[in-house]
C-alpha cells in the first residue's frame, strides 16, 4: 500500500489556534444562552413582585460570571483533547512508517 501523499503531519502551532478559536465561540455561545435565560428569569421575578425589571442584573451577576466559567471549562477541556490528538496522530505515523 503506498502512502497518502496528500495527508500532512499537523503543526504544533496551530494547536492554540483551534483552542482559542473554539474556546472564543464557545464562549459566546454560553454567554448568548445564559444571558436569554437571565432575561427571562428577570422579566418573571419582575412581573411577579410587580416591579419594572432591571436588566443589568441579568448581565452582570448572571451571564457574564457564567460565560467566564463556561470558557475556563471549555478552555481546559478543549486543551486536552488537542494535546491528545495531536500525540495521537504522530504515533499512528510512527507506527505507519515502520510497517
Amino acid at each position: 500500500m503506498a502512502p497518502n501523499p496528500t495527508s500532512r503531519q499537523p503543526r504544533w502551532y496551530s494547536i492554540p489556534v483551534r483552542v482559542l478559536l473554539v474556546t472564543f465561540i464557545g464562549t459566546l455561545i454560553s454567554f448568548a444562552v445564559s444571558l436569554l435565560l437571565a432575561i427571562v428569569g428577570t422579566v418573571i421575578v419582575a412581573r411577579v413582585r410587580g416591579v419594572h425589571p432591571d436588566m443589568t442584573v441579568a448581565y452582570r451577576q448572571f451571564a457574564m460570571p457564567a460565560a467566564v466559567g463556561a470558557g475556563s471549562i471549555i478552555f481546559v477541556v478543549i486543551l486536552v483533547a488537542e494535546i491528545r490528538h495531536d500525540r495521537q496522530v504522530k504515533t499512528l505515523a510512527r507506527i505507519e512508517r515502520m510497517g
